[in-house]
């Protein structure tokens, strides 16, 4: 005789989940985030994501249930942190290497914050999976390097710049190509830490 909790919902979703490979939902996530870049969010279903990976949609539905949470699914497997990592021992150092960490990747995720814009403001879900993927941790790790800059005395404790060079960086990356239609590249942000984020800390 099966028992109750055997046959419980529970079990029978995690039954479910198990018969997707880590490989195949990386293809699902990959794509998912891949068609909200280049159609808008609005414009991609659970259908399209299905048709393109060549899987039924019902294996979609039963994964992750509607649209919203399949793709803050999709970016919090897509976490990473481009910042952790640097130490070059001077925070301008630091500073420009974050240019170039953050160069090589402003164009995919300039262009996903781009394309879920609108959604994130109505749907609370999604901006947190949003910021925990691209922002939360990103924010986190450059707060280290301004704590470590303070602590070897490049730059005062209470210098008023610090709180702003998070906004100043992420904000150059969404904003430019509002003003020019190009992304923020390496090349961009390095000019950009030499002659506006530097000399802001007193560090020219």
């Amino acid at each position: 005789m099966t028992s109750q909790a055997a046959d419980g919902p529970d079990t029978v979703a995690a039954s479910r989940r198990s018969k997707i490979t880590p490989e195949r939902e990386r293809e699902f996530f990959d794509a998912v985030l891949e068609q909200i870049r280049e159609c808008g969010y609005d414009s991609v279903t659970m259908e399209g994501v299905a048709a393109s990976t060549r899987c039924s949609k019902s294996t979609l539905y039963r994964q992750w249930k509607n649209k919203p949470l399949f793709v803050a699914a999709a970016l919090r497997a897509n976490r990473k942190v481009r910042f952790v990592g640097i130490d070059t021992g001077t925070l301008a150092g630091d500073l420009r290497q974050v240019a170039v960490a953050a160069g090589d990747w402003s164009h995919k995720d300039t262009k996903l914050l781009q394309a879920l814009g609108h959604a994130v403001t109505s749907d609370p879900e999604l901006a947190r999976a949003l910021r925990e993927a691209l922002v939360d941790p990103e924010m986190r790790a450059l707060a280290d390097i301004l704590r470590r800059g303070v602590e070897r005395g490049e730059v005062p404790a209470g210098h008023p710049a610090l709180e702003y060079v998070p906004a100043m960086m992420f904000g150059v990356l969404r904003v430019r190509p509002v003003l020019t239609g190009e992304y923020a590249d390496a090349d961009y942000l390095k000019g950009f830490v030499e002659a506006v984020v530097l000399p802001a800390l007193g560090l020219t």
